[in-house]
């Protein structure tokens, strides 16, 4: 459990920097075509021009090359600097056309620290040319499914066996991979109907039980890897945090986001991070991430609402202060109601209720970011998310109405670096 009053460190120092070219300061960059492809190509090439050296071969027909030398994993596929990676944009737990689940990566000196995981963050992590033995630290905002579809992959997949470039977390056998995620909300929320109950023994897990549980429901799959291939023990590497909420802020399942001060919850020697709770509806508990690093600040405001905005009263606003880039989640509520009624689908629903309460309109997240006084404002966990149903031009002149920063419409695997250093790190 993380203690409210203590901080979790890591006093580890950092390798110096990868060797890749410094990203451009005026645009975002999408990873589409990195180190890695370019030496997959290159591996391919060299198999075939073996291949064809070999006795026996020809033109109609090519045998395998000899070995090659496998692409260990180094610092020089990792970005430069401080670069926020959107590896996933979509909102919602459904797979939807043109975007995958919603998940970030901020990479500090070469080293990434990964908030949240919905469908497909695992390879959205790899395709964006990010390593696994680099992965420092996640922090899941809450406990909804479309935020952690993933979480559990990068220990299944990603925590046994390296893959073919030498590459997995761990890959010392000895650092533990830190996550940081809320505890048990304590009680379901109290409903006018009645529902079944999954797990009625215990129908609340918090961070920390999920994962135990999830080790026990693959027990047969990686018993199995370790007595037959020596895979290492997946839970020897997962060191599991259940953040704190300070008692002074009175927070509780029925009162989900008191104003309150922002609370550090972990800190290296490249970045610290703080934690604030936010609305989302009955969900609790909720938070946004503040990361402060030697390149700047970057805020992910996790999913919440701002019902009849105003700044003193917004966590968001709050912890927002003096950062350089705001990613927050969007929804159109109009879109989405035009769809559904063209589906012949009542909006006054449960479902589509808690889309609209729950999320942040365009023109709410243009006031949040505004009265934050952030310079750039990054949108993600889109509502809808599929491109054919509202353009990033929409988007983006929706959410620049009042909002006199420069507003990034995410795609997946859309990369943005911060400024060079402006603060001395003591």
């Amino acid at each position: 459990m993380c203690e409210a009053d203590s901080t979790h460190s890591d006093t580890g120092s950092s390798p110096a920097p990868g060797s890749a070219a410094e990203p451009d300061h005026d645009r975002s960059q999408r990873s589409h075509f990195t180190r890695r492809s370019l030496l997959g190509a290159a591996a391919v090439g060299a198999g075939l021009v073996i291949a064809k050296s070999l006795p026996g071969s020809s033109n109609g027909a090519l045998a395998l090359g000899a070995p090659l030398t496998p692409v260990l994993p180094t610092l020089s596929t990792q970005p430069k600097g401080t670069v926020l990676t959107l590896l996933g944009t979509a909102g919602g737990p459904q797979a939807e056309y043109g975007r995958t689940g919603t998940s970030s990566v901020l990479t500090v000196d070469g080293y990434n620290y990964l908030v949240d995981a919905g469908r497909a963050s695992v390879t959205q992590y790899l395709n964006s040319g990010l390593q696994f033995f680099q992965l420092a630290a996640m922090f899941m905002t809450h406990l909804h499914a479309d935020h952690l579809a993933d979480y559990y992959n990068y220990f299944l997949l990603e925590g046994g066996q390296a893959n073919a470039e030498g590459d997995r977390l761990n890959l010392d056998r000895k650092t533990q991979l830190q996550v940081f995620g809320p505890g048990s909300a304590g009680a379901l929320p109290v409903t006018k109907n009645s529902f079944p109950i999954i797990a009625p023994q215990a129908p609340v897990p918090g961070i920390k039980d999920l994962t135990e549980r999830l080790n026990e429901g693959y027990a047969y799959s990686y018993n199995l890897f370790m007595r037959g291939d020596g895979t290492q023990d997946i839970r020897l590497i997962q060191k599991i945090n259940e953040i704190e909420i300070p008692s002074s802020a009175g927070a509780s399942s029925t009162n989900t986001a008191p104003l309150m001060d922002p609370f550090k919850i972990y800190e290296d020697s490249r970045v610290s991070v703080s934690a604030i709770l936010v609305p989302h509806g009955a969900v609790f508990p909720t938070f946004a991430y503040r990361f402060d690093t030697a390149h700047g600040a970057v805020v992910f405001s996790g999913d919440t609402s701002a019902p009849g905005f105003t700044p003193a009263t917004n966590n968001i606003v709050k912890i927002a202060q003096g950062a350089d880039i705001l990613v927050h989640e969007v929804i159109n509520w109009e879109v989405i109601s035009a769809a559904a009624t063209l589906r012949h689908e009542d909006t006054s629903s449960a479902f589509f209720q808690h889309l609209k309460t729950s999320h942040t309109s365009t023109s709410e997240v243009a006031k949040v970011a505004q009265a934050a006084g952030v310079p750039q404002l990054v949108l993600t966990h889109l509502i809808p998310s599929n491109p054919l149903l509202i353009s990033d031009a929409v988007w983006k002149a929706q959410c620049s109405v009042g909002y006199s920063g420069r507003v990034h419409v995410g795609n997946d695997r859309d990369q943005i670096p911060l400024p060079a250093q402006r603060w001395p790190r003591t």
